[in-house]
């Protein structure tokens, strides 16, 4: 290749580079996910780079990041690190199979990834997305009853108001409504436990919610009311996020773990927002002190900046599946980019960045500092019914509008983007999860600016 053509596709490169600065001339052959597409072409909020802290906007307007894009940019945006390895990466090795084959740095990157895990979460199997992370996990807590004689263990056991990806097995164990009833059935033998929202007794706490330990007895109901013989997996997100800031009780999720040994049913915790520093520790696991048997991660671990999901799972499970001929295929599962080599230096960066900046720990170090600003947007507006926080998580939930649900919650959204602040909203509660790297003066803007759009709503 000689210098012209270096110039030409540097060229070419930049082309692709500017086509992301400006509003496109067509928004209709992208059908978007999760999105109202009329209302969203009618009034467009299209992102056009970011760095740090800050998105910006196609007409140049600096957008405060209050969400971690979603859920995702823990370290914030276009770091360094991060940039560098994928880009040295996809010059060196841009794909390479994994079926029957290998490349070096899915090998190094689960081994990165065991000594942060609790223990004894010891094997990593590489998926691209948190979907796909909770349909592996269910998929290997079916097969492990089975090799070990229990294969009448089907029964999976998921949470009201949970969200669990769209994947077929996520939609049928997740909780929420819109996501389940549009796609028939699902799968068969899913059962449901109680969700631990319970504003009546815990609005406006702070922390973990006062109320609600026992809400854990209702597994032990179904447990019964279905033979625990025939049951495989419960799923749970510690803290649930895209339902609106979810969390568990003190003692809840020890007791959910307590029946689950029991009954001899797997425990898997989906810590696809949770995981990667969001409450404190790299998972929410440590920090709540109860240990799954599977963990299902996703967003964090790279950052968000390429694609890639995880599942966790313990040495017990794992080698239940070595015990049959050394040439035999020990499970028939797996997709085309697991452990891709861009996925991998992506995330290999993202954790040589978090652990030198001591990003795990910083949302225990600036927990109380978030928790009060929070909660001083309480009197902001007089809908507000309920404000909720961990770590770096917080949720302010708005009572919905007679005969209009999820309006109120799409104003803030909106209003909230045009004042230079990015949130997330569900229905009609408000959800925030900045990136670890935020500042204190971070904070006070998303608060100051949140609180300024909630004093609008009606």
């Amino acid at each position: 290749m000689n210098r012209n053509d270096d110039a030409s596709l540097s060229a070419l490169a930049g082309q692709y580079a500017r086509l992301n600065l400006s509003a496109p001339a067509s928004l209709d052959a992208f059908w978007m996910p999760f999105t109202a597409n009329r209302q969203f072409r009618a009034s467009p909020r299209l992102l056009a780079s970011a760095e740090g802290m800050y998105y910006r906007d196609v007409e140049g307007r600096p957008i405060l990041d209050g969400t971690a894009g979603l859920w995702c940019c823990n370290a914030g945006h276009a770091r360094p690190r991060i940039i560098e390895a994928v880009s040295r990466q996809v010059a060196t090795l841009d794909f390479a199979p994994h079926f029957q084959m290998g490349s070096p740095l899915p090998f190094v990157l689960a081994q990165r990834l065991k000594a942060i895990a609790p223990r004894p979460l010891d094997h990593v199997f590489f998926t691209n997305s948190g979907s796909e992370s909770v349909d592996t996990a269910l998929k290997i807590a079916l097969a492990w009853h089975r090799m070990r004689g229990e294969g009448q263990r089907v029964r999976l056991i998921g949470r009201e108001k949970a969200y669990h990806g769209v994947g077929f097995g996520g939609m049928s164990v997740g909780g929420l409504p819109n996501n389940r009833k549009w796609f028939g059935p699902g799968l068969p033998a899913v059962d449901h436990l109680r969700h631990t929202l319970d504003i009546a007794r815990n609005a406006f706490s702070r922390g973990l919610p006062p109320h609600g330990v026992e809400l854990a007895e209702d597994l032990e109901r179904i447990v019964q009311l279905h033979d625990p013989s025939t049951i495989a997996a419960v799923i749970i997100e510690p803290i649930s996020g895209s339902a609106g800031v979810i969390l568990p009780p003190p003692g809840y999720l020890q007791r959910i773990r307590e029946i689950c040994d029991r009954y001899g049913i797997l425990l898997i915790f989906d810590e696809v927002i949770t995981g990667f520093g969001r409450v404190g520790a790299p998972f929410a696991a440590q920090r709540l002190g109860v240990v799954p048997d599977m963990m299902t991660t996703a967003k964090g671990l790279t950052s968000g900046c390429v694609p890639m999901g995880a599942v966790f799972v313990s040495e017990r499970i794992h080698e239940a599946f070595m015990q049959g001929p050394e040439g035999a295929i020990d499970l028939f599962h797996g997709y085309t980019y697991t452990g891709h080599p861009l996925a991998c230096a992506a995330a290999l960066a993202a954790l040589d960045t978090y652990e030198e900046e001591g990003l795990f720990t910083r949302a225990l170090e600036l927990e109380e500092y978030w928790q009060e600003g929070l909660h001083a947007l309480r009197g902001a507006c007089p809908h507000i019914i309920d404000i909720r926080n961990y770590g770096l998580i917080g949720a302010v939930e708005l009572a919905p509008r007679p005969g209009a649900p999820g309006a109120r919650g799409y104003e803030v959204l909106e209003r909230a983007f045009r004042r230079g602040l990015l949130v997330r909203v569900t229905g009609d509660t408000v959800a925030l999860s900045p990136p670890l790297i935020v500042e204190r003066t971070h904070i006070d803007d998303i608060f100051s600016m949140l609180g300024e759009v909630l004093a609008t709503i009606q």
